[in-house]
């Protein structure tokens, strides 16, 4: 063996785990976490300011569900151009350039007057966050075990919906005492603290995989990853996230309202009855991510038990439908809570199926695709339950549509996600 090649050895054998194979990465998943908690606080903040605000302004349910769908209107079309920018950019500048410049916009919100200046910030804010769901699924795809992604996508959910329930909680309270202009600046503020520790964690593993990657051919031009939207798997997950994310954006925007102004609950009653649901979802979210990859480490084929979890799921989420209809207020709570816990049995699955069909290399071009079919529907979802409720008089049709986008998201998962998705020369 020569000088050189004996370096070499010992350098390998000396060198340091791989992330994927030390206990640090625990601590990137509670960065992750916590990322996801404070990206689905100040994304729900308008949802429960809505009541305060449109009073306030003087907005009618019509108007009120068009500023909660302007969010999505850039955040749908940028999902695969941030996917694309992470796989060929990285996952740390990227998401911490994006999570500073949607703090910025959610402060700025409490500085509106009117309907389009709030619609300008809402759609600023959605193209900071664009970047949220593709970083962390390429995170999980860089830094984590194959057999651990059900479980670590399922956490970071669990921390949008515990971001969510506690900004209901403190939103109730806080605008209980003070002005929704005020909620505003705080929850903006807030969440700089995160981009100091993110940065410093992942400069030396981001380093390291980098380096190990420059070999490779990373990722693919953008006009080819913007030609997968012809694969038919990636079709089925674009169509069937398109219908759970429809009808998650139908809870996460208007269930505040609704158990205002339909089922008549006080603002504090509303935090804690919005709030609770999703910390019981948060919970459900982890126990399926984790029991869905215990089976597969049992030797259960994956792709037909993410499908199996997902489909379980939003059916499950079909009782939205009753929800509607019952003439009892309390009913309709417990009715709610079971039909979000749901969409937590689906939830991981849906994220950790796109991982399990796509390429390593593309898995954030393909879970952008597939947050931009869910965001379509998180586009129309507000607005069209606010029409429909503008017009009826009640939320109880817009939630029997959700039902039938259910049902139709359940097939596509099943019947159209099937093949790998690959690009010419690209390997797993």
């Amino acid at each position: 063996m020569t000088p050189a090649e004996f370096t070499a050895a010992k350098d390998v054998r000396f060198a340091p785990p791989a992330l994927k194979e030390s206990p640090q990465r625990w601590s990137l998943m509670v960065l992750l976490v916590v990322a996801m908690l404070f990206c689905y606080a100040q994304r729900t903040a308008l949802g429960a300011a809505a009541k305060s605000m449109s009073d306030d302004l003087g907005f009618n349910p019509a108007k009120t569900g068009v500023l909660l769908s302007s969010f999505f209107w850039a955040y749908a079309f940028l999902q695969m151009p941030t996917g694309w920018l992470v796989d060929r950019f990285g996952v740390r500048r990227t998401y911490a350039l994006g999570l500073i410049f949607w703090s910025i916009m959610s402060a700025l919100t409490g500085l509106a007057n009117g309907l389009a200046t709030l619609i300008l910030l809402r759609v600023l804010l959605g193209v900071g966050q664009a970047v949220a769901f593709p970083a962390s699924s390429r995170a999980v795809a860089n830094w984590f075990q194959e057999s651990e992604r059900g479980l670590i996508t399922g956490l970071y959910l669990a921390g949008a919906r515990y971001g969510g329930a506690l900004i209901l909680v403190f939103g109730g309270w806080f605008l209980f005492y003070y002005n929704w202009r005020w909620f505003f600046f705080v929850i903006g503020a807030a969440p700089l603290i995160w981009v100091a520790p993110w940065m410093g964690f992942l400069k030396k593993w981001e380093g390291e995989w980098t380096a190990q990657a420059s070999t490779e051919k990373q990722g693919a031009s953008f006009m080819k990853s913007l030609a997968l939207l012809k694969h038919r798997s990636v079709l089925g997950i674009f169509l069937g996230f398109f219908a759970y994310n429809y009808v998650w954006n139908v809870f996460l925007a208007w269930l505040p309202s609704y158990l205002e102004t339909e089922r008549k609950f006080t603002k504090i009653e509303m935090g804690v009855l919005n709030a609770i649901p999703l910390m019981v979802m948060s919970v459900v979210i982890v126990i399926s991510g984790a029991l869905s990859d215990w089976l597969i480490r049992r030797g259960y084929e994956e792709k037909r038990v993410r499908k199996i979890f997902i489909a379980i799921g939003m059916l499950i989420c079909c009782l939205i439908v009753p929800a509607g209809f019952v003439e009892d207020r309390m009913t309709a709570v417990w009715l709610l809570s079971i039909s979000l816990s749901g969409l937590g049995v689906a939830s991981p699955n849906t994220w950790a199926l796109t991982q399990a069909v796509s390429s390593k290399k593309i898995v954030g071009t393909v879970s952008g695709i597939q947050n931009f079919g869910g965001n379509v529907g998180a586009t129309l979802a507000p607005m069209v339950t606010g029409f429909i409720a503008h017009f009826t008089g009640s939320f109880a049709m817009a939630l029997a549509l959700c039902g039938l986008i259910l049902v139709a998201g359940v097939i596509v998962f099943w019947f159209v996600v099937d093949e790998k998705v690959e690009l010419a020369g690209s390997g797993s």
